[in-house]
């Protein structure tokens, strides 16, 4: 299938996908695109090891599914370092996965990081709120 083109006005935006896989990266879109996906989280050493700068209110991002479409833009409203076993339920029912609890938030993602390598209770991540700013057409459903 072709990939649906990101829109000339975001195209200077960085693109990425959520998750590890094709089927993260399009369950992830997917509750985004629902609304029920409002917040996620990256280990800060991930943006240091790939040089990249910390996601901060206001900065913008294309949202792409698993096979690499464009199916929105979203951007932060709110970014911060908390610890791993210092995150709230509140959190982690904004990031809208599973059955909406810190409980499984916490297995959930302790299994995400050991896959990508690195895994402590006390590391520090990036907790970021973020809104949708436009939903893009193609894609998976």
């Amino acid at each position: 299938m072709k990939q649906a083109p990101v829109p000339e006005a975001y195209e200077h935006l960085p693109q990425w996908a959520f998750g590890d896989s094709k089927e993260m990266a399009n369950e992830l879109c997917a509750l985004i695109l629902a609304g029920k996906k409002t917040a996620t989280c990256t280990a800060l050493y991930s943006f240091e090891l790939d040089d990249q700068p910390v996601p901060e209110p206001g900065n913008r991002s294309v949202i792409l599914d698993g096979s690499g479409n464009a199916r929105c833009v979203i951007e932060c409203v709110e970014a911060e370092a908390v610890p791993f076993d210092e995150v709230d339920e509140a959190f982690a029912k904004d990031e809208g996965e599973g059955d909406l609890t810190l409980k499984y938030w916490r297995k959930a993602h302790q299994k995400f990081f050991e896959r990508q390598g690195y895994f402590a209770p006390d590391m520090l991540l990036i907790c970021e709120r973020f809104r949708v700013i436009e939903k893009l057409t193609g894609g998976a459903q």
